[in-house]
């Protein structure tokens, strides 16, 4: 878990933070995440706390417009972003997967976000009152053979890999290139009542078509309480507030006759049948 964001910045840049410090710490919540501001110029101000001494390595994240100190936090295997301005901007951080450029954009979520996605850990997507979304993970496949082993989940939509191993490779394969490029995906909903994990739910691209498309899928013995409509309206929310879409797509089998009451509760319209590997479907559109 992320506790403190340490920002080890050269001497230009650290008296321009002084300036930013109240406005750091409330993007940081200072009950959740402590801040620390330290020029990377100044031997004597880098104390042991800031790299062992209160937090462990895996609890803190660097930020920093120095290549130098980029490169030195790397090979000790620091989490570490760099930060670009206006006197560092043909910089090239070597070895960086993610930067910021723009702090004041910055608040809790991209600071938690940019941590977790170097810490390899799932992104918290949102919660309802009963559910809570997030990305899923390797050790999730375990409840997906759960959820798919009922032949009625599988009679509308495609199963996994047969062999575990296979669905393990390819889940460790979406992680990185769905959420890593795209930053959405299907996710793995959970019930917070009892943190079982009770399906999936999501946007995903299908070939072929410009829209993100809404998929869901819930366990058998949670069906019919009305968690797939609270997820997916949920999740509608999200695609217009945090991902900005004007649009959403879904598809389903013309015979799926509740997949397509669901949707029609939800707000999409029909926009005719199509068909895809020979099968025949319904191919719906929401305006959020």
């Amino acid at each position: 878990m992320l506790k403190c964001v340490v920002f080890l910045v050269t001497a230009y840049y650290y008296e321009v933070l002084l300036t930013k410090k109240e406005m750091i710490t409330a993007q940081l919540l200072p009950d959740k995440i402590e801040r620390v501001i330290m020029n990377a110029e100044d031997k004597e101000q880098i104390s042991d706390k800031a790299y062992d001494g209160k937090y462990r390595k895996e609890e803190q994240l660097f930020i920093t417009d120095s290549r130098e100190v980029l490169t030195q936090l790397l090979e000790e295997t620091f989490y570490v972003i760099p930060l670009y301005h206006e006197k560092n901007r043909e910089t090239f951080f070597t070895g960086a997967v993610y930067a910021v450029e723009d702090l004041e954009q910055m608040d809790f979520r991209s600071y938690d976000a940019a941590y977790r996605r170097l810490a390899g850990l799932p992104l918290n997507i949102l919660e309802t009152e009963r559910l809570k979304v997030r990305e899923s993970t390797v050790s999730d496949v375990k409840d997906f053979y759960r959820i798919y082993k009922d032949p009625s989940i599988t009679y509308y939509m495609e199963d996994l890999f047969q062999d575990p191993d296979e669905e393990k490779a390819y889940m460790e394969s979406y992680i990185s290139q769905m959420y890593g490029f795209y930053g959405f995906g299907m996710w793995t909903v959970i019930l917070k009542e009892t943190k079982e994990v009770i399906g999936r739910a999501g946007l995903s691209v299908r070939e072929g078509y410009d829209l993100p498309e809404l998929g869901f899928v819930i366990d058998v013995p949670h069906q019919g309480r009305g968690f797939a409509y609270e997820v997916c309206s949920a999740i509608l929310t999200y695609a217009k507030e945090e991902l900005f879409f004007e649009k959403v797509q879904a598809l389903a089998e013309e015979k799926n006759e509740i997949s397509i009451r669901l949707l029609r509760k939800l707000g999409f319209q029909s926009e005719g049948n199509i068909v895809e590997n020979d099968q025949k479907y319904k191919f719906m559109i929401k305006q959020l």
